[in-house]
């Protein structure tokens, strides 16, 4: 049983890596990416953001699939559909061709995280399972990071096209895996339930909009959905995309050393995400302590960040990335099984599809409104001015202050 958990850990968690790379990777080859297409900061904003448009729109209904369909099914499926999206994007001849097979890159990993949750939630006990989803989180630390540093290298030595379409192949074989090796649940492999009693089996018969009705009439799932929102919007508007151009226009480091600086963003994630689990299960026995604290010292770093500005050395920018790395990514877990634990486990593929909806507005909506903020502004000398990035640090403190006040009214669904 423990053997089989573990390799199903590793397969799934793969893919999960996959997911976080294609997530960031404009971010380091954004200039690239400008001058294959010949395209405005807008319009990077916008192909950068085409991956999220159908990957909001698909996290209600993967988790419904989930719950009907089975989660292994819909993983296969659909990350078929993101794999080839993957080698359509390297070699798209247009923009316009660039943005629709980004799209299917979203549109098929979509399914990848609730789904890949829901299949932890039949094959880890409750008081394992915010452990194995910081786990979860630390390999998509790596995914992450595999887009900043490795990537910066692999584009200057094969271009971004074929680092993209490696990525696509690499993808076709992690299906594989899962395909031969996943499975739903314990029983679908012969062996008895692993879950907790009262926490029920996966059946695949639920009344659709019964589920969403009690997700949607919950007021606690409100305030972490405006979180992930203001979240979102830094994680994916911010680190994901225009922090590669701000850290090149306004302190002038080269793509080397600002992907240097982003990897700490995944630095974080590898290794705080398992100690975040940990203190939430064993040490805070908390979830909203977790998610209140994380937010405050975000409000902190942001307000650090626009206050010295264009000051920072570039040890502060390392340990700043780092910290911010640590309250936006490091503890999104918490609050996605926080999401869980509101509803009753039989709707989990629900509820987690609805909550993970939300991060993904907040990337669709920030990440063209910050190309729209440079853009306004102009572009001299090849590089944007330090106003322009001032008025997008302020937008993105604003949106931190949010995430703070919203958390702040969650409940606490600790329950040991």
């Amino acid at each position: 049983m423990n053997r089989h958990r573990w390799l199903l850990f590793l397969i799934l968690s793969a893919q999960y890596l996959i997911v976080y790379f294609h997530r960031v990777s404009p971010a380091v080859v954004a200039q690239d990416l400008v001058s294959s297409f010949d395209i405005s900061a807008t319009a990077l904003g916008v192909l950068a953001s085409a991956y999220f448009y159908p990957y909001a729109m698909m996290q209600v209904p993967v988790g419904i699939l989930s719950d009907s369909w089975g989660p292994k099914k819909t993983i296969v499926v659909f990350s078929l559909v993101a794999a080839f999206g993957a080698i359509g994007f390297g070699l798209a001849p247009r923009f316009g061709f660039a943005i629709a097979a980004r799209a299917c890159v979203g549109l098929g990993l979509a399914a990848v995280f609730v789904s890949t949750m829901r299949i932890f939630g039949l094959w880890f006990r409750g008081a394992q399972l915010a452990r194995v989803a910081g786990a979860l989180m630390a390999v998509g630390g790596i995914g992450w990071f595999s887009a900043t540093t490795p990537l910066a290298f692999l584009s200057g030595l094969v271009g971004w096209r074929i680092a993209i379409i490696l990525v696509g192949c690499a993808s076709l074989v992690v299906i594989f895996f899962i395909w031969r090796f996943i499975e739903d649940s314990p029983e679908a492999k012969g062996l008895p339930p692993v879950v907790e009693a009262g926490e029920a089996v996966f059946s695949g018969k639920r009344n659709i909009f019964d589920d969403l009705a009690i997700v949607l009439k919950n007021k606690y799932f409100w305030s972490i959905a405006v979180w992930f929102i203001m979240r979102g919007g830094a994680l994916f508007g911010f680190f994901g995309l225009w922090a590669g151009p701000y850290l090149k226009d306004v302190y002038g480091l080269s793509k080397g050393t600002a992907g240097g600086i982003l990897s700490m963003i995944a630095v974080a994630m590898i290794f705080v995400s398992p100690i975040i689990g940990h203190l939430s299960d064993k040490t805070l026995k908390s979830r909203k302590k977790i998610l209140v604290w994380s937010s405050l010292l975000n409000v902190l770093c942001f307000a650090c960040v626009l206050y010295f500005f264009d000051r920072l050395g570039i040890i502060s920018l390392y340990i700043l990335f780092f910290l911010m790395g640590i309250t936006i990514s490091s503890v999104g877990t918490v609050a996605i099984v926080t999401a869980k634990e509101l509803f009753p486990g039989e709707i989990a593929g629900t509820s987690m599809g609805m909550i993970n909806l939300f991060p993904f507005i907040g990337a669709i909506v920030f990440q063209p409104l910050m190309g729209f903020v440079l853009d306004r502004a102009g572009m001299a000398k090849g590089a944007y001015p330090l106003f322009a990035y001032r008025q997008m640090l302020w937008i993105y403190f604003i949106t931190s202050v949010f995430a703070f006040l919203s958390i702040l009214k969650c409940k606490e669904t600790y329950q040991g």
